[in-house]
Parts: structure tokens; sequence; C-alpha cells
């Protein structure tokens, strides 16, 4: 990695990994309103593909820091002035779009990572809305990782509570080969989830993934995750691991998130604005038997924009812990993809049909999908 404090010296080390076409890390130490105004300034796009991480889900109070001030200035004026720090803060926001603009007007293609930034830019007066008042530039959700939460998959994790890395190492193979065996069998809509997925678990022990707790994320979906903790809960009953291990999931998931955002930001009937999934998300997981569930606000996107719904399940190697694995599993998953597939989801639709084919005791009142013409046709008249 290059670190660098100098603007001139971090846009020369971009032009060298250019032309050398080697990986390079590079770090500059600044605000980042600065480097995006000077990439906006060269004559050569040198930037293909930009986002911005910026934590505008708490912009004035450390979340963002405006590019008029030092760091030291910016944390002085935070708590002797706030209504001024506020208005350098959007100063800064509407300069921070205008050169993301302007790169973007040149060729590069840009996203939203989802903590609030296009949110308070718009707040701003920035110039991120189109004429019909979405934002100009889409979330990652859906431009980058894709139509993923509609088909089930989606990150959760587990925690080896024993501390000892061989249990993690066991659990790896374990869940490689579940994602072998059901990617063999997968439809061609799954097949490439379940393979990315089995590279990467393959690959998390050598590229030396664990800090601290000896844990693994993994995507998968409703069948996977039940698949790989009810193999689990057997080495847990049978002794092949030292202690427990416990499954849960983040609010970036398929079904335990409403934040418009970010989670839902690919439902456009306009049901991403209401709370409804993240809260009957967290009553199932407790009726369907969880260790723990919690329901808060705001994950990343800011205080009054999103509802998580979360869990945690310790596989204790109970026989009745393998049903409330059956259970709960399938209901945070495939809870979301039918609310997915209520909103028009032609994936979420599919997807939710081939798990009542697959549990016959599944059954979802199925949307009726009305056209479009036909309901343009009635407003209009």
């Amino acid at each position: 990695m290059q670190i660098t404090d100098s603007l001139d010296e971090c846009i020369n080390l971009i032009k060298k990994a250019r032309i050398e076409k080697k990986p390079m890390s590079i770090a500059y130490h600044g605000n980042i309103v600065n480097l995006w105004e000077r990439l906006a300034e060269e004559p050569e796009l040198l930037v293909e593909l930009g986002s911005d991480q910026t934590s505008c889900h708490n912009p004035f109070n450390g979340g963002y820091y405006p590019v008029q001030l030092s760091f030291s200035e910016a944390n002085q004026l935070m708590s002797s002035n706030p209504e001024q720090f506020k208005t350098l803060v959007q100063e800064s926001l509407r300069r921070h779009i205008r050169a993301i603009n302007k790169l973007s007007q040149k060729g590069m293609k840009f996203w939203d990572y989802g903590n609030s930034f296009l949110l308070e830019a718009s707040r701003a007066g920035a110039d991120v809305l189109n004429k019909d008042n979405k934002f100009i530039y889409p979330s990652y959700v859906q431009d980058i990782m894709g139509d993923i939460f509609s088909l089930g998959f989606g990150p959760f994790r587990w925690v080896c509570t024993s501390g000892d890395p061989e249990d993690l190492r066991i659990t790896d193979k374990v869940a490689a080969a579940i994602c072998r065996e059901l990617s063999s069998t997968a439809s061609i809509k799954n097949k490439g989830q379940y393979e990315d997925n089995l590279r990467w678990i393959e690959q998390a022990e050598s590229n030396q993934l664990v800090v601290g707790s000896q844990a693994r994320i993994l995507y998968s979906d409703a069948e996977g995750r039940s698949r790989i903790a009810l193999r689990f809960n057997e080495l847990v009953k049978d002794g092949n691991l030292k202690g427990p291990v416990v499954i849960s999931r983040d609010h970036h998931d398929v079904g335990g998130t409403d934040s418009p955002w970010r989670e839902t930001s690919n439902i456009t009937d306009g049901s991403q604005f209401t709370a409804d999934m993240a809260v009957q998300n967290f009553l199932g997981l407790g009726v369907h038997g969880a260790t723990w569930i919690a329901l808060h606000n705001g994950g990343g996107t800011g205080w009054g924009e999103a509802i998580n719904g979360g869990f945690g399940l310790v596989l204790d190697g109970k026989d009745s812990t393998h049903e409330r694995i059956r259970r709960l599993l399938r209901w945070d998953v495939l809870h979301g993809v039918t609310r997915r597939a209520w909103s028009g989801n032609d994936n979420a639709n599919w997807a939710i049909r081939e798990a009542m084919n697959s549990l016959p005791n599944l059954n979802v009142t199925l949307p009726n999908i009305v056209n479009e013409d036909l309901i343009n046709n009635i407003s209009n008249s």
C-alpha cells in the first residue's frame, strides 16, 4: 500500500499504476473532496469506478468533515458553533457532488454505498436528483450486488464459541461441501451464487480473514443456511466441535431490514418507505425460536432512515435445536423474499415459487401483477 498526504503524489501514483498495469492500493491522507476535485481537473479520466463510504448517516457530529476546515478546526467548530458547522458541511457536500458529477460526465461510473451520502447531499441542495426527484446514481445493492436479495441470497455469519481455530477450520470444510453440493444441482439463477461463495469459503483461511473471534461470513439462501446450520448442530452433538456455534446475520440481508437507501432500494413500488418487513421479521424470529432477537434503528444509514430486525441462534447440539433451525432460518430468509415478490419483483416471485415446490408446508399468497399500462390509463382518464 502507498500512503500519501500530497495530492500531486497521489495523482502520480495513480498514473504510474495505470501505465504499469499492476495492482496497487493507494491511500490519500486528507479530505476526500480535495481529491475528487483534483481528479475532476485532470484532462485524463483516471478513475473509471467511483463510490463514497462517507458516514453521512451522522453528518454533523463527526461523520463528515467539511473541506473548508482542517481536522482540528472542524472539531472545534462542531462543538462551539454547530449551526455554522452544519452550513459548512452542506456547502462541502455541494462541492463534493459537483466534482463527482463532472467525473461522471467524463465516463466514471459512480454508485452510492448506502450510508446516506446521496440523501444528505440532496438535503444540502446538491445536484443529485433527476426530473422525477430520484437519485441520479444507484445504490450499490442493486447496481453492484445485483438482485441477490430477491433470490434469497445474503450474508449470514457463524461464531465458534470455543475460540479454537480448528473448530472454524472444520466448519469451513462443512460449509464448502454443502455449497459444492448445492451448486451441482442449482438452477441457472442460483448456480453462480453458490459457485462464488464456494470459492470464497475455500480460500477464507489462506486469506487470513479472521480478526478476533473465530467467525466467518458467507452468503447463502434459506436452503444453504439451513443445511449448514443443521450440520453444525450435529457436529456439536457428536463432540466433533469443542463448543457450540452461534449463527446470526447482519442487518444487510434479505428479510430483516427496511432501508429505502440501501437494503430495500430495489423495492420500487413505494412500499420501501414502510417498516413492515423488519418488524414482522423481528416478531417471527421470536416465535420461531431464536435465542435472542433485536429491533433497532439506523443500521449505518441514519437514525430514522432504517429499521432492522436481527437475531442470534445458539447451535448447542440439542435435538430441539434442529427443529428451531428448520423453522427459523427459512422464516428469516423467505419472509424477505415474499415481501419482495409482493412488490412485483420477478426474481423474488420465482424464488418463492421454487421454495413452495420444495417445502410442502410452505404456503405463500402470491401477488397478482397488474399491467402498468392499465394502471397508467386509469390514472390518466
